[in-house]
Order: structure tokens, then sequence, then C-alpha cells
């Protein structure tokens, strides 16, 4: 399985457009740019959204495929995660669909969406499906009851394995979709009697972004940073673009502790 990259940068989204920030990359030359100056300036994977021609959320397996190799051709060092987020576009056969041939060896999947009108069984069958051919499946958790489906979906072996991949995400759900660095907690205690080995990460929406990543980057997660979750550094200063980000978030963990290894920095 492909480990999890320690800082992958989430350039757009699924939801936000230029109205929201000009610099989102809406296209695939402008997403390739984006993973470009993102990865000179530290990051070592990205999660990969696709959009149609009208800008709107995509989730097509033979695009994926196309997309995964021109980023190949472009940065064969970056590592690659795709989305399968629904977006109430996409319902759960489709997702799986996608998950399984497009492919990608890094999928993100949230548990309620591949459980929603779907029996355990088939969602268990899915993750069973990835691993027999090498996906590795990053299960994306809003908040500590999502460890309840993981234990319930996952098989015992998966579920135990230190290369289970996890994302907490932080602040989605809050009234003002703000994170901040306490919310992390309640994750870290349930995944200490989860898996305590896990591969998991971090990503946070809003300002708090900042703070919530160098408080994960401090207890050893890794992190995911961009303009899907947030377009402020933590001074509050709105980002010129993702590669500012991702120099920010660098500079703030190595202020608090090691840096973060890149690619060039080992």
């Amino acid at each position: 399985m492909t480990a999890l990259p320690r800082l992958m940068v989430a350039p757009n989204g699924a939801r936000r457009v230029k109205s929201d920030h000009p610099a989102i990359p809406l296209t695939l030359p402008e997403i390739i740019e984006t993973a470009r100056d993102c990865a000179a300036a530290g990051a070592d994977g990205m999660h990969l959204h696709l959009r149609d021609a009208a800008g709107r959320h995509l989730l097509d397996a033979g695009l994926y495929r196309e997309a995964l190799g021109e980023l190949q051709s472009a940065l064969p060092g970056l590592v690659v995660q795709i989305t399968t987020e629904a977006v109430g576009i996409y319902d759960a056969p489709h997702q799986r669909h996608v998950a399984l041939h497009s492919g990608a060896t890094l999928v993100s999947a949230a548990l309620r969406e591949m459980t929603h009108q779907t029996e355990d069984a088939m969602a268990t069958a899915f993750y069973l499906s990835c691993a027999e051919q090498g996906i590795a499946v990053q299960h994306i958790l809003y908040d500590t009851s999502d460890f309840d489906l993981l234990t319930r979906l996952l098989p015992e072996n998966l579920l135990r394995d230190p290369g289970l991949q996890l994302i907490f995400v932080l602040g989605r759900y809050s009234r003002d979709q703000e994170s901040a660095p306490s919310d992390l907690v309640p994750f870290t205690k349930r995944l200490s009697d989860v898996n305590p080995e896990a591969d998991w990460a971090v990503c946070a929406f809003g300002r708090g972004e900042t703070a919530c990543l160098v408080e994960a980057h401090k207890r050893g997660g890794k992190l995911r940073v961009g303009f899907e979750n947030s377009l402020w550094h933590g001074d509050g200063r709105q980002a010129t673009d993702n590669a500012e980000r991702v120099r920010d978030v660098l500079r703030a963990c190595g202020q608090h502790g090691d840096a973060i290894a890149t690619r060039e920095g080992g």
C-alpha cells in the first residue's frame, strides 16, 4: 500500500470557484500548475478533485485515469489521492465504482457516504476489494461517532493494520465552519483505543487551519492543507494561492518542533 504523504495539498475541493478566490484551480492544466507550485513549496502529495466544463464537481473513473497519467508525467514524485466525495450528486455504488476503476492507489472515502442506503456487507466487501487491489483507502471521520462505523465495517485485520489510513476533519460541521486545535483531542483519544499505530492525518476548516495542523504535527499526525478547507493563514490574512498556504504551514510547524520532511529535504 502507498503510505500517506506527510503534507498533502487539497487545492480546490468540490465547491469553491473563481469567485471565491481567483487562484482556485478548476481545469486540469490549472490543477497541474498548482501541483507543481505546491510541490516546489514542500508538499509531497495532492488530494485530487476534478471539475466539469462548468466548474462542477465530477467523479468519472476514465477522466481520473487520464488526470492521474498527466500528473504522473508532469510530477513523477508527487503522490496523488483521488476523492470519492458525493456532494449530494453521486450515490454509493458510483463512488465505489470510481474508487475501484480509476487506477488510483490512494482514495479518500467517507464512511458515512459509503454506508448510505448500503448494507454493511456491501460496504465491507468494497473495503476488502480495495485491499486486494492494493488501493489504500483513507477513511474520512467527521466526528468520533464515525469510529463506530469504522469498527463495524472493517474486518479485524484491516482495522488493526498499521497501514490503516484515516483523516480527521475538524470544523466541517461546526456552526461557523471554524476549527480549533482542541477539536483534535476526542479523535486522538478514540484512536488510541481502536488502532494507535494507524496512519492518520488532519484537515481543518476556516481560519484555525494552521493552528490545527500544527497541533496534529506535534501529536505525530500528517497534514492536509489547501483552499478546499481554508483560504486563510494563521494570522488571518487571505493567502495568495495554495503554495503560499503550504509554505505557511511548513513554517508554522518548523516553529513548533521539527519541520516536516519534504521530498527535497529527506
